[in-house]
């Protein structure tokens, strides 16, 4: 019975998955580099730990959700590192969202520690992640996914097998390229439309009636009308997410065209300064 789960990476997504899953009882510590997140955390019922290596040992789930960063390495694969304190027999799940050459190597470094690995990055926003409504890709054995499912159910509605390992960091790929486009496709109708005399309410109210309907298209198209861009899904993490999917277009020899514009839409705006805010903020360099 799993009963044990190191957690690391509390940013704005994981913070909710770690408070969830301290809402189904779990036996959890947590690490991250902000003491103040973790602090949270303890106050809800956590355990703090003092290094990754701290975090992973004696458990028997570790998740992390850390984005793809060279300065994070020690992390996992350094002498306090995860894989320094990690179990034979447990289950490491990579939730973030890497690159695919990253997710094979830390699967075959779990291989070596005789560690069960489970490529299943998370498809959602804060509000997904605080209200349980998170996707999960599952890229892995199936018996593994199916140890861990009663904890994933605390943060992920939907638990998608999408194959082996690497499978779930390809169709995270996928997702944020499609969803990274739907921005830009409602900030461009937007700024169309107001260019042409209409306001948002009644764009997106014709919006929703026909073809084009979507929850991203009526959620974020309300917040944009409201001149709210509070921080649900950090442009600046669209931003890195997209330059991963760039890469592995490159490397699948693809001409991407919408992928092109959408990565030179997403860089602006990080470089205008509004990578904290949310990736629905790229309508600020379209209304310039």
């Amino acid at each position: 019975m799993m009963t044990k789960i190191g957690f690391l990476g509390l940013g704005t997504v994981g913070k909710y998955m770690a408070t969830n899953l301290l809402k189904g009882k779990y036996e959890l510590d947590v690490y991250d580099s902000d003491p103040t997140v973790v602090a949270e955390l303890v106050q809800l019922g956590a355990r703090a730990a003092a290094t990754p290596k701290a975090a992973a040992a004696g458990k028997d789930l570790v998740i992390m959700i850390r984005p793809e960063k060279e300065a994070l390495r020690p992390d996992i694969y350094g002498p306090e590192g995860i894989l320094a304190g990690i179990d034979p027999g447990t289950i490491l799940a990579a939730m973030g969202t890497t690159s695919l050459e990253s997710t094979l190597e830390l699967a075959e470094a779990a291989v070596q520690k005789r560690v069960m690995f489970l490529d299943a990055p998370v498809w959602g926003t804060k509000e997904h992640a605080a209200h349980g409504f998170l996707t999960i890709l599952a890229g892995g054995d199936e018996s593994v996914l199916g140890r861990c499912r009663e904890a994933f159910a605390l943060f992920g509605l939907n638990i998608i097998p999408v194959g082996g390992i690497g499978n779930g960091t390809r169709m995270k790929f996928v997702v944020n390229l499609v969803q990274a486009e739907q921005m830009q496709a409602l900030a461009e109708g937007l700024v169309l439309g107001e260019k042409l005399g209409f306001n948002a309410d009644k764009i997106l109210e014709v919006l929703d009636s026909g073809g084009v309907a979507s929850p991203l298209f009526h959620s974020k198209g309300r917040s944009i009308a409201r001149g709210d861009f509070t921080r649900n899904l950090a442009l600046k993490y669209v931003h890195d997410q997209l330059e991963l999917v760039r890469d592995a277009a490159q490397k699948a020899n693809l001409d991407l065209p919408g992928m092109e514009c959408a990565c030179r839409l997403y860089a602006q705006a990080d470089k205008d300064g509004r990578g904290e805010e949310d990736f629905s903020a790229v309508i600020k360099v379209l209304r310039k």
